[in-house]
C-alpha cells in the first residue's frame, strides 16, 4: 500500500509563507485523501505494489481517469512538499548558470513562474522543468503532471489549486506565488533534480510501497 510521506519540516516551519494550519489541512486531510484513494483503486487495477510512478504512467496509458487523478496528485503532492524549505537559498551552480542561460536572471525566471501560474485557469500546477531545450516553465491542469511528459524532468512545482493557499491568502494568487518563490523554494532539490537529469544521481521518486498490515 501507499503512505501519506511525512512532510519533510514541522508544519510550522515555512509560516508565514505557508502557515502551519494550511499545511495541517493540506497534507494531512487533502493529500491523505488521494493517497487513500489510490490504494483502493489500485488493485482494483491490478497495479497494486507497483511503484507510484508506474502507476500514473499507465494508469494514463489505460484512460483510468479516476485512478491517474488520484495517482497523479498523490505524487504531485509528494514532490510539493519537497520543492519547499525552511532553509532558503538562492540557487546556485550550474542551476543558477542555466536560469541565466534560459531566462536572463532569476529575476525573469520569478516574473514567467508568477504569470504562468497567475494565468493558469482553474486549478493546477506551475512547474519549473527541464529537458531537450533547457529549462523551461509549464503549467498542468488539475492533476496533470510532467510524469507523462516525455523527456522532462521537474525541478521544482508549486500548488495552484485553492486549498494549497486559500486559508493564507484567500483569492490573492500572486501573492502566494511571489512570497513561495521569494521565502521557500528549495532550490537545493531543484539542483539535484538538475544533476539527475544530467545523469548524475537518481531523480525524486514517491516512497515505495509497503505491505499490507497483517489482520488478526
Amino acid at each position: 500500500m501507499y503512505i501519506l510521506p511525512d512532510l519533510p519540516y514541522p508544519h510550522d516551519a515555512l509560516s508565514p509563507t505557508v502557515s502551519a494550519d494550511t499545511l495541517h489541512t493540506h497534507h494531512g486531510k487533502h493529500h491523505r485523501a488521494y493517497v487513500a484513494k489510490t490504494n483502493e483503486l489500485a488493485p482494483k487495477a491490478g497495479l497494486a505494489g507497483r511503484p507510484l510512478e508506474e502507476v500514473v504512467r499507465e494508469a494514463r496509458a489505460r484512460g483510468d481517469n479516476k485512478l491517474f487523478n488520484n495517482a497523479a496528485q498523490a505524487w504531485n503532492h509528494a514532490f510539493f512538499w519537497n520543492s519547499m524549505t525552511p532553509q532558503f537559498r538562492a540557487p546556485s551552480g550550474e542551476l543558477a548558470t542555466r536560469i541565466d542561460e534560459a531566462f536572463g536572471s532569476l529575476d525573469a525566471l520569478k516574473q514567467a513562474f508568477v504569470d504562468e501560474g497567475v494565468n493558469h485557469f482553474a486549478s493546477g500546477w506551475v512547474w519549473l522543468v527541464t529537458g531537450a531545450e533547457g529549462l523551461k516553465v509549464i503549467s498542468t491542469h488539475d492533476a496533470d503532471d510532467t510524469l507523462v511528459r516525455e523527456g522532462l524532468t521537474p525541478l521544482l512545482v508549486c500548488d495552484l489549486w485553492e486549498h494549497a493557499y486559500y486559508l493564507d491568502y484567500k483569492n490573492d494568487r500572486k501573492g502566494f506565488l511571489e512570497r513561495w518563490f521569494d521565502r521557500v523554494a528549495n532550490w537545493a532539490f531543484a539542483e539535484a533534480q538538475l544533476a539527475a537529469a544530467n545523469g548524475a544521481g537518481q531523480g525524486y521518486r514517491y516512497p515505495a510501497p509497503q505491505p499490507e498490515p497483517a489482520t488478526a
